[in-house]
């Protein structure tokens, strides 16, 4: 072994010495004792308490949230996964938490990803409600020069970014919709896995959704070897879900990095949810045509017929242009599929639409927001209100994030109602509207969660509102009595809903009900599957109605 060398650096002692010897020139006591406050005010000798509420007197924070964030602070040492249930204001809690961080001298350089719907929106907020100077990626910065620096995950991992990324020290970083990463083969998990951080956090309102290991995948991210490796976990625990509850070991692990707070143990549920389930009758042209359309074998595929018959009852927009791209595909049969389009055009306004306007106009000081599954509804309500006098605006996937803010501010400031497609059901928040109308219902319960989420969440000061469309005699009347009517899940938040699909090995409602259509020769025999389907389900949310929440502290 060589020898190590060691160079003595005398420079600061013989400069001392020499100002010792010769009684100066020192600094004048009033300087050293302002320098001596500056660095006392900088410094904290624990961690007890939240110093950064002094910096921020304007903004009402609610219990839960400073309870969250001294808990990831002083208990979990700033690597938590925030898990708690959409609404109940994550982004408030991480932003408290990052600034806290910033003022104590201990966060310069920080990392936020996030969904890039959601990029100038995190810039907003903690620009404007934490005063943290966030600036969102562009293609002119260099990585390295900006220190709180806000990007989508795509991104950040693509080449030359990702390099450029992983060579740098982040003290902080956020990663929001952390459920994305459950997967711990994909190259976005490979990629936070790899980034260099002291602190980080992970914020899902879903932190489990199907296999336990999905649990163990997200806390390797924040601290490796917590739950033990791999190969171990799975050896001992297994991928039941329902573990995570019975073994009173593993869930004290688990809350030492993860907390949950749900709306019924928060100040929010004092805003209630009034549910209203709005029954519509077709008119004698429009049933004729859905039966029509119900009655023909052999021409379609089931699910293609499955899903002409969803459009129809939605506007005959939608269903129009899906028949003229089987046209235009070259599909067989094009005389029946032009007789089609002839009977849609001679078809009235839609009845749900006029519905829909019969609510604006019951609260016409309200904003609305309106979710349709479909682009051609949406363009087909735009229209349909502005003739009833009803101003509105869209917002839909193919809006870049500029003009889905400048949609927002319309809506806020001018418009009364808003007409969403379903990428408005994540991100956007919406506290300043409180009633809502499901124009088309999922087939997939968690999105309409999220759809409420964008109203019924933390900033709310009133009861919100949701009217649940949907037209008798149809395949919508299937979907609302398996599941909304049967299993009360409007009453509820739908936390609850996973946990029962995983017991009874649904990985996927929707894919589900797709195979129920597809696999039926028609929609009675549909409708029998589904309400076995209903009973199943319900009777497991039953059994498990009054057990305490899976993830409470």
């Amino acid at each position: 072994m060589s020898k190590i060398q060691i160079r003595k650096d005398t420079a600061f002692i013989e400069e001392f010495q020499n100002k010792l010897e010769n009684e100066g020139p020192f600094s004048s006591w009033e300087l050293f004792q302002m320098n001596y406050q500056a660095e006392a005010t900088a410094m904290t000798p624990t961690f007890n308490g939240l110093r950064a509420l002094d910096y921020l007197p304007h903004v009402e924070f609610l219990p839960h949230q400073l309870q969250t964030a001294k808990q990831a602070i002083e208990e979990m040492n700033g690597r938590a996964i925030l898990a708690d249930e959409v609404g109940l204001g994550k982004t408030i809690e991480a932003g408290l938490i990052l600034k806290e961080y910033m003022i104590r001298g201990l966060v310069k350089k920080a990392l936020i990803l996030v969904p890039a719907s959601l990029v100038s929106q995190w810039a907003k907020e903690l620009n404007e409600k934490f005063y943290i100077p966030a600036i969102s990626y562009r293609k002119s910065y260099n990585w390295e020069q900006v220190d709180i620096l806000i990007s989508s995950i795509d991104t950040a991992k693509r080449s030359p970014h990702q390099e450029q990324i992983l060579d740098i020290n982040y003290d902080f970083v956020l990663i929001d919709e952390a459920h994305k990463l459950k997967n711990h083969k994909t190259k976005n998990y490979e990629f936070v896995r790899a980034l260099k951080k002291k602190y980080c956090l992970l914020l899902t309102a879903t932190p489990v959704q199907n296999r336990l290991i999905e649990i163990f995948n997200l806390v390797s991210i924040l601290k490796p070897g917590h739950l033990g490796n791999y190969e171990s976990f799975l050896e001992q625990y297994g991928k039941d879900r329902k573990n995570i509850k019975q073994d009173a070991f593993l869930k004290q692990l688990v809350q030492k990095v993860m907390i949950r707070n749900t709306r019924k143990g928060t100040e929010l549920s004092n805003t209630h949810r009034n549910i209203e389930t709005v029954w519509i009758d077709f008119t004698e042209k429009e049933n004729a045509f859905y039966q029509e359309l119900d009655q023909l074998t052999g021409t379609f595929q089931t699910f293609a017929k499955i899903t002409l018959l969803r459009e129809i009852c939605s506007s005959r927009e939608a269903c129009f242009l899906s028949l003229k791209k089987m046209t235009e595909n070259g599909t067989a049969n094009d005389a029946l599929y032009q007789s089609l389009m002839r009977k849609i055009e001679e078809l009235p306004n839609h009845s749900k639409a006029e519905k829909a306007v019969e609510i604006i106009k019951q609260n016409p000081d309200e904003k609305v927001i309106i979710f349709t599954e479909y682009r051609a509804s949406q363009l087909y309500l735009q229209w349909y209100l502005q003739q009833n006098n009803i101003t509105s605006v869209p917002f839909r996937g193919g809006f870049k994030s500029g003009k889905k803010d400048w949609m927002k501010q319309l809506f806020k400031n001018h418009a009364q109602v808003l007409i969403a497609t379903e990428a408005g059901g994540e991100g956007i928040n919406l506290q300043f509207c409180n009633h809502l109308i499901n124009y088309d219902l999922p087939w997939n319960p968690m999105r309409i969660e999220q759809r409420i989420g964008r109203i019924h969440r933390y900033g709310q000061e009133k009861d919100v509102h949701i009217y649940n469309m949907a037209i008798r005699g149809t395949v919508e009347e299937h979907i609302m009595n398996l599941l909304y009517e049967k299993i009360n899940l409007f009453e509820q938040v739908i936390g609850n809903l996973d946990m029962i699909l995983a017991e009874l090995n649904i990985t996927d409602i929707e894919a589900e009900l797709q195979s129920i259509f597809s696999e039926s020769t028609s929609t009675g025999e549909a409708k029998i599957k589904l309400d076995n389907l209903s009973s199943v389900i319900k009777y497991t949310h039953d059994s498990t109605v009054s057990e305490e929440n899976q993830y409470g502290n």
